[in-house]
């Protein structure tokens, strides 16, 4: 506990980043993976579909999924806070208002992770050494310019771009799970116990109460390593692990009063890794997902490792165990993983301090050379698909996503010119001005993944669109079926129904309706066979995303439909 700190940060180190830059970075990153985009495969579009039925009052609030849709969360809160955005914004499309929310919690998640390190920064034990004569950082200052990096380093993770731009609950975990890491990391304040307990009971409600209890549980033994240290409001800093203590256990047993507490440990995909030696798999995931984070964190446990059970180590240590664990244990894969970033980044964010410069030009020239080549890369691309030229970036474009037709948007290539010119504004900057900043060396990571997202989301939309959405395939049902038309469904997934009646209008009846057309899914021929009569059904047609190599939707028209003028046609 008075271990030296290995810091040294000179007062020059700390100058503060410009808010509107930071702002600049947030903003764009949010923006660019919700606005403009169809529902995408399959989680996203899933997870619309539940918020749609909890807003037209097709399904109960208190029990809005099907044991096959949830996908392994148990959840309410995320599909309440879509379904209620959908049914008071009635002027929005339903898909765009079921977003806002989960924007706010992308955004929640970036405040809350900069408040958190702020706050971990302003720790007795993570100050910097004071030097001799003077000149050491002031700790407001210093602890500015570690959240500045902290929030840098949370954008810069790769893993963070796909998953937080889906309206699942794993991105509200994500927001929830920050919250709480900034309630703890905070002082022993008023708002702190309600800051607090708003993370423990969204995480236990978004389908994580054990890794809230768990979060709780280890929160309160190193609030008790450390009550010393709190002086102010000394009536809630006395009482505090007592008062973290009951909302852990409130917030998990309103979660179990709800039925959201369900055994979810399997160990069988280790067995299966192992047999199937695919252990190799699992570490590369872990690598790509919470890189360039992931080293400097590594860094930090090194140089702090005498520091370890200090406040500002010690939380979000506790909070990356945790995730890590919970996601080793169950099947989240890489959305369990999306709850680790946040305390990951502010690990990370504690490296810089004892970073040399050597190490910080290799990030720099690394970060330069790799994101350069991304972004050069999606605007060749883009380019073959306009033009045909280069042939070999058109040829497998064309393989990939047969059928594809390109439009040209001059918004999004004004979108994309606006990035790219931002990014060579950025790599100038670097090379220039503020070489002493604290948080230079994560300035790069962090617009490089927004400069890709962005241009992912602005030159590649169409494609991405085709490749992943639902449209071509209600497009492919349609030419069959009027739309707004009444068709029956025979085991047709969440993410179809959702997307026949979003893209396509339709009036979807479960089999045995009186209408007209059947849709049955590929997998349910056999329960189509036994239950129907194949005199009086006829295969009209099939539907399938392009991007599949399987028919996912058969169509099937009742024989005598015609007959009676029922809206279908050939």
């Amino acid at each position: 506990m008075n271990q030296p700190s290995p810091a040294l940060v000179a007062q020059a180190a700390v100058r503060r980043l410009p808010r509107w830059a930071l702002a600049l970075f947030c903003s764009a990153y949010i923006l660019a993976g919700f606005l403009g985009r169809d529902p995408w495969k399959s989680a996203d579009i899933t997870a619309f579909g539940t918020m749609l039925q909890l807003a037209l009052g097709e399904v109960s609030w208190l029990a809005p999924q099907g044991p096959a849709d949830h996908g392994g969360y148990d959840s309410l809160l995320p599909f309440w806070l879509g379904a209620a955005a959908i049914q008071g914004l009635p002027f929005l499309d339903s898909a765009f208002a079921s977003r806002l929310p989960f924007m706010a919690l992308l955004a929640l998640a970036m405040a809350s992770t900069w408040y958190a390190v702020y706050h971990l920064a302003r720790s007795p034990q993570a100050q910097p050494v004071a030097f001799a004569f003077g000149g050491e950082a002031d700790p407001r200052g210093y602890a500015r310019a570690i959240a500045d990096a902290g929030l840098l380093a949370l954008l810069a993770c790769l893993g963070l771009a796909q998953l937080s731009h889906e309206t699942t609950p794993a991105l509200a975990q994500l927001g929830f799970s920050a919250l709480l890491l900034y309630g703890l990391a905070s002082p022993p304040r008023l708002a702190r116990i309600l800051v607090t307990a708003l993370g423990l009971i969204g995480l236990a409600l978004s389908g994580a109460p054990t890794v809230a209890l768990l979060l709780g549980l280890g929160a309160c033994l190193i609030e008790l390593m450390h009550r010393a240290e709190s002086q102010t409001a000394p009536g809630i800093a006395s009482r505090w692990p007592l008062i973290l203590l009951a909302l852990t256990l409130g917030s998990v047993g309103l979660a179990w009063l709800l039925g959201l507490w369900h055994w979810r440990i399997d160990l069988e995909p280790w067995g299966q890794a192992a047999r199937d030696k695919s252990l190799f798999s699992l570490v590369r995931l872990f690598v790509w997902f919470m890189w360039p984070a992931w080293p400097l964190a590594l860094w930090t446990l090194w140089q702090w490792r005498r520091q370890l059970s200090s406040r500002h180590v010690a939380i979000p240590l506790w909070f990356l165990l945790v995730v890590i664990t919970s996601t080793l244990l169950t099947t989240a894969s890489d959305r369990g993983l999306l709850l680790s970033l946040p305390a990951l980044a502010a690990l990370a964010a504690f490296s810089l301090p004892t970073l040399r410069r050597s190490v910080s030009a290799l990030i720099d020239w690394f970060t330069l050379i790799f994101f350069s080549i991304c972004g050069a890369t999606i605007w060749v691309i883009w380019i073959a698909i306009q033009t045909g030229v280069p042939r070999k970036p058109a040829a497998n474009v064309a393989k990939l996503a047969p059928g594809f037709e390109p439009s040209f948007s001059a918004v999004a290539l004004i979108v994309a010119l606006i990035a790219s010119l931002g990014w060579a504004f950025l790599v100038k900057w670097r090379a220039g001005r503020h070489r002493s900043a604290l948080w230079k060396s994560l300035a790069l990571p962090a617009g490089g993944a927004t400069l890709c997202l962005v241009l992912l989301m602005s030159l590649w939309l169409p494609l991405l669109d085709y490749g992943r959405g639902y449209a071509p395939m209600v497009r492919q049902v349609l030419e069959r079926i009027d739309r707004g038309a009444c068709v029956q469904t025979l085991g047709l997934s969440t993410a179809h129904q959702t997307a026949l009646r979003y893209h396509g209008e339709l009036q979807l009846k479960t089999a045995g309706a009186d209408c007209p057309t059947l849709l049955v899914d590929r997998q349910a021929q056999e329960r189509f066979r036994r239950e129907f009569d194949d005199g009086v059904w006829t295969q009209v047609g099939t539907a399938r995303r392009p991007t599949e190599k399987i028919d996912d939707l058969l169509i099937y028209r009742r024989t005598a439909a015609t007959e009676s003028g029922a809206p279908t046609r050939e």
